[in-house]
């Protein structure tokens, strides 16, 4: 996901997909405390970055 697309969402679009980034990011997390080896090795780092995309786009539009 693009920032570029993200911007083009609206408040109530960014909110929803954030949250359901996180609740990823916590399963994923979870999964790799338990020992498991998680399906996709890159997956955690991906969500990482698509969450702080979100979050800077957040920030812009406060200002």
């Amino acid at each position: 996901m693009k920032a570029k697309s993200i911007r083009k969402m609206s408040k109530e679009e960014i909110d929803k997909k954030y949250a359901d980034l996180r609740e990823e990011l916590m399963r994923e997390r979870g999964i790799s405390a338990m020992g498991g080896a998680p399906p996709s090795p890159g997956k955690i780092e991906s969500l990482r970055r698509q969450i702080a995309r979100i979050e800077t786009v957040m920030r812009e539009s406060e200002r």
